[in-house]
C-alpha cells in the first residue's frame, strides 16, 4: 500500500515526465528565457447593423486593416504583432467568425501558425459584444475581438479563466470604435496581459520561496492569509495564489466549504502573516506539513526556468493529488463504520500521505451531520495526535 501511494504522488509531482507538456517545450525552458507574447484587438462589425457617420469615414480611412465577409466585418484597431503576422490573424478570427466559433464574452483558445520567430503559437481569442440597442434588438451586434497570443495552446488552458476575467476588465475602456483612450488606457491593458493573467504564480514563488509550503498549507486548509508592508499588486498576487491552490468547489458542498471558510478565517490567531518589510519576506505563525513540503522543489524548479505554465500545471497536479487522498480518506471511513481492520487501514493511510491534518479537517466539515462518520474521525485525529506526540 505505502510503496503505490509513494509511487502515485511522485507521478503527480515529476510534471517534466509526463504528457502535460511535450519534451521539446520543457527543453525550451531549461534556461532563463523572456517568453515573446503579442496582443492584437480588431473592431467587429455586423452588416446588418447601422453604422454612424463617424464609423463609416473611420473604416474607410482603415480599409487595408479590414477583412469584409458576408455579415460581418472585422478592422485592425492595434496589435504587437509583426506587420506581415498580423494579416494572418486577422484571416484565421475571420474564418473562426464565419463558422461561429467565436461566442460572445467566452475566449477561445487555439494554435495558430504565424509568421513570427516562434511560428506556431498560442491564442486566446475573444469576443466582446456591444449591448444592442433597444431600437434594434434583432440587428448582428457590434463589438470587439480581443487576441492574446504566447506559450502554447496547453499552456494557455491552464489560464483560461484568468485571461476570460482579465478580457472582460476591458468593457469599460472600449465605447466607441476610434477608441481615442487607445494610447492613454487600452494599449497600457493589453500591453499587460501576460505579467497580470500568467505570471502571478511565478511572482509568488519568486517572493516566497521555499515557504511556499506554507502558502499550499494554507489553501488546503482555508486558513486566511494577510499580507501587510508591500504594495497592492503582491497582495492580489498572493490572494489569487491562495485561491488557485484552494480545492474549494471541488472537493466538498460549496455550503461547508464556505462554512469551513468562515469559521477559521474568524479565528484571527490562525491567520498566516506575510510580511513584505523585509526581503525575503517575514512568515509568522505558519503550519506545514509533509505532504505539502514535498511539493517545495517541484514549484522552485519550474519557477528557475522561468515558465509559468510548468507553474500552474504543478499546482493542477498538487489540488488532484489532494482530492485524490480525500476521495481515499472518505472510503475508508464509510468503511470503518463497519469494520475495525478498515479503522486500522485509516490510522495507516493518514500515517503515510503526510496530509493527515488537512484531510481530517475537511473530512469533519463535509461529515458534520453524520454522528458515527464523526465518531470515527475524532479517533483518526486522536490518533495522529499521539503520533506527533511520539515523533516531537
Amino acid at each position: 500500500m505505502f510503496a503505490s501511494q509513494t509511487s502515485s504522488f511522485q507521478d503527480s509531482i515529476d510534471v517534466e515526465e509526463r504528457d502535460d507538456f511535450d519534451s521539446e517545450e520543457i527543453a525550451g525552458y531549461s534556461q532563463k528565457i523572456q517568453l515573446n507574447c503579442y496582443y492584437t484587438i480588431y473592431l467587429y462589425q455586423g452588416t446588418r447593423s447601422e453604422a454612424s457617420g463617424e464609423n463609416v469615414a473611420w473604416n474607410q480611412r482603415r480599409a487595408d486593416s479590414t477583412t469584409s465577409q458576408e455579415d460581418f466585418s472585422l478592422t485592425l484597431i492595434d496589435s504587437s504583432l509583426p506587420s506581415e503576422a498580423e494579416p494572418e490573424l486577422r484571416t484565421y478570427i475571420s474564418r473562426r467568425l464565419s463558422k461561429g466559433a467565436l461566442l460572445g464574452g467566452m475566449g477561445n483558445i487555439a494554435t495558430v501558425e504565424l509568421s513570427i520567430p516562434e511560428q506556431a503559437v498560442g491564442c486566446y481569442c475573444c469576443l466582446l459584444e456591444q449591448e444592442r440597442s433597444p431600437e434594434q434588438p434583432d440587428s448582428d451586434g457590434n463589438g470587439y475581438v480581443i487576441c492574446f497570443m504566447g506559450g502554447s495552446e496547453k499552456g494557455l488552458n491552464l489560464f483560461r479563466l484568468e485571461l476570460d476575467k482579465y478580457v472582460q476588465g476591458l468593457h469599460s475602456s472600449l465605447q466607441t470604435p476610434e477608441l481615442q483612450n487607445l494610447e492613454t488606457e487600452v494599449r497600457p491593458y493589453l500591453s499587460q496581459w501576460y505579467e497580470e493573467s500568467v505570471m502571478h504564480i511565478h511572482r509568488v514563488v519568486q517572493l516566497v520561496q521555499s515557504n511556499i509550503s506554507f502558502l499550499l498549507h494554507a489553501a488546503l486548509s482555508h486558513t486566511h492569509v494577510e499580507v501587510i508592508n508591500s504594495d497592492e499588486r503582491t497582495k492580489a498576487d498572493v490572494s489569487r495564489f491562495i485561491k488557485a491552490a484552494s480545492l474549494q468547489g471541488l472537493s466538498q458542498q460549496d455550503t461547508t466549504t464556505a462554512s469551513l471558510c468562515k469559521a477559521i478565517s474568524e479565528d484571527a490567531q490562525s491567520a498566516l502573516i506575510i510580511d513584505c518589510s523585509t526581503s525575503p519576506p517575514t512568515l509568522t505563525k505558519t503550519v506545514s506539513n509533509r505532504f505539502c513540503d514535498d511539493w517545495i522543489q517541484a514549484f522552485l524548479n519550474a519557477a528557475e526556468r522561468c515558465n509559468p505554465f510548468l507553474l500552474r500545471q504543478i499546482l493542477e497536479n498538487f489540488k488532484l493529488k489532494a482530492i485524490q487522498d480525500m476521495n481515499s480518506l472518505k472510503r475508508f471511513v464509510r468503511q470503518a463504520e463497519m469494520s475495525h481492520y478498515a479503522l486500522f487501514r485509516c490510522c495507516q493511510f493518514l500515517q503515510g500521505c503526510g496530509n493527515g491534518d488537512v484531510l481530517l479537517q475537511n473530512a469533519r466539515a463535509e461529515h458534520s451531520d453524520l454522528p458515527e462518520a464523526c465518531s470515527i474521525i475524532t479517533v483518526l485525529e486522536e490518533f495522529l495526535r499521539e503520533q506527533s506526540q511520539a515523533q516531537a
